[in-house]
């Protein structure tokens, strides 16, 4: 009977030192599974260019333009409002009944995950800005629960398809030219550094993605 109950407390000491084993290695795993520096993106294709935040060619590297567009709150929205600021910004529309609204969805998980920190916005462009009016935008932050945090902007037309695709490259028509009567529609969230710089493009439909943004948030934040 002692020989059996010593068997059994070996037993339960071998289990715990593979359990042990085994989470000392998961957490391993999730700590090396992280870039300690993001990549900078300067076109369409997105493809990461590791460039030292100290580097001349950061000077003369792509850059989110000047814009002025109106919020939900009738304010003007600027590149100033975004002054040394790190920001998530994605395109939708208030009556779409597609894909919009599993994006507004994940990205107020980005708004919780940041909504007591002053330095991350969000910055959301309707591609209806005709339909999409102040009051038609405040509507839907107030049946959303936008916070604070996240502007939710309307304005000239060209200027909002422009900052999409000539800044933000967040269509995935690679070559195909577009016009202002070309609808664009897309899934992509998109992290811009405080320096105006795409650090990042995310699919906002799919969960795991929006968490990977939340992540890389966090380490953009320790730049």
């Amino acid at each position: 009977m002692r020989k059996l109950k010593k068997i059994n407390q070996n037993s339960i000491l071998f289990i715990g030192f593979l359990l042990f084993l085994s989470c000392k290695k998961a957490k391993t795993d999730e700590v090396t599974s992280r870039v300690d520096v993001l990549p900078y993106y300067n076109e369409a294709s997105f493809t990461p260019k590791w460039i030292d935040a100290k580097s001349d060619q950061l000077k003369t590297f792509h850059k989110i333009s000047d814009f002025s567009l109106t919020n939900q709150n009738g304010e003007n929205i600027t590149q100033k409002t975004f002054e040394n600021k790190i920001y998530v910004t994605d395109f939708f529309f208030t009556t779409c009944p597609g894909i919009c609204p599993m994006m507004t969805k994940n990205m107020t998980l980005v708004q919780e995950a940041f909504k007591d920190d002053e330095d991350v916005l969000m910055l959301s462009h309707s591609v209806t800005p005709t339909i999409d009016s102040v009051a038609q935008l405040k509507k839907y932050a107030l049946d959303k629960q936008v916070l604070k945090n996240w502007h939710l902007v309307t304005g000239d037309k060209k200027e909002i398809y422009d900052l999409g695709r000539k800044f933000y490259f967040v269509e995935e028509d690679l070559g195909e030219p577009k016009g202002l009567d070309d609808f664009l529609h897309t899934e992509n969230f998109v992290l811009i550094d405080k320096h105006k710089h795409i650090r990042g493009i995310y699919n906002g439909l799919n969960k795991n993605s929006v968490m990977q943004l939340i992540t890389d948030i966090k380490t953009l934040k320790k730049e």
